[in-house]
């Protein structure tokens, strides 16, 4: 969405904006170790169209040559994130969680996750976000993504050096154009709209997830997401599955991170 259209599209935004976060650090702050998270469940198990806002369901882009997606383009179920490189807690997703949806979801076909770049912490988060998608330009994004949150990455920060240094750790071929396209123009507005859809929807704290246009704050429980999944799959109108698959997980990253 552009800045010319109104960013109150209807009540529900708003109303969907508080359930994402209410913007505070206290929002995005996952379950206590001890705590059981049943709370959090029970709140996405109830009627799988309660809190959900076809406004917001509308923010999937479902582009099947988006190099920052995992899965089908016709997957039932979208779940795109909004996420910090310097985030701790989207560390914490990204390590302890995204893994099982990939292998449990992503690969059978029911989920598709779609990423965005929300960089709120300064101007290494900008740099992190634009070198994500220059590492996407070649096809690397996932790969990138995975060593930039891995454990202790981010206390390294993400100076020029150490984003170079990421970027071979992932396996972009072409270093020359990976420094190139992420100080590009086309890299700037790519995290800007990005940035923009994030803000729209009331989030200013990360991470921040729409499944299906539901709300979640926080990197929660597992289960948390799980009934989200199971829920929106359940809702979601049976379409015949498209011939080929369309941008299906690298195997070696899929793997990868399904064995963590």
């Amino acid at each position: 969405m552009s800045k010319s259209k109104p960013i109150m599209i209807v009540t529900g935004v708003a109303a969907a904006a508080m359930l994402a976060g209410v913007v505070s650090y206290t929002a995005t702050k996952p379950s206590s170790p001890g705590a059981s998270g049943s709370s959090s469940v029970a709140e996405v198990s109830a009627d799988p169209s309660a809190g959900v806002y076809a406004e917001l369901e509308a923010y999937a882009r479902r582009d099947a040559s988006d190099e920052l997606a995992l899965g089908r383009a016709d997957a039932p179920v979208v779940l795109i994130e909004y996420a910090d490189f310097k985030c701790g807690y989207c560390g914490k997703f990204a390590r302890d969680t995204e893994p099982a949806l990939v292998k449990k979801y992503v690969e059978n076909g029911t989920l598709r996750i779609e990423w965005r770049n929300f960089p709120i912490f300064g101007e290494e988060s900008e740099a992190a976000a634009r070198a994500s998608w220059a590492a996407g330009r070649q096809g690397r994004f996932w790969e990138f993504h995975e060593a930039a949150y891995a454990e202790g990455a981010k206390e390294k920060g993400f100076g020029k050096e150490r984003l170079t240094a990421l970027a071979t750790e992932a396996g972009v071929p072409d270093l020359a154009r990976f420094a190139r396209d992420g100080d590009s123009a086309a890299a700037r507005e790519a995290v800007r709209k990005d940035q923009e859809q994030g803000y729209e929807l009331g989030a200013s704290s990360t991470p921040s997830f729409l499944i299906n246009g539901r709300p979640i704050a926080g990197a929660q429980p597992l289960e948390t997401f799980t009934e989200a999944i199971e829920a929106a799959a359940k809702a979601a109108p049976q379409k015949a599955p498209q011939k080929a698959p369309q941008k299906a997980a690298p195997k070696e990253t899929a793997s990868k991170k399904a064995d963590r």
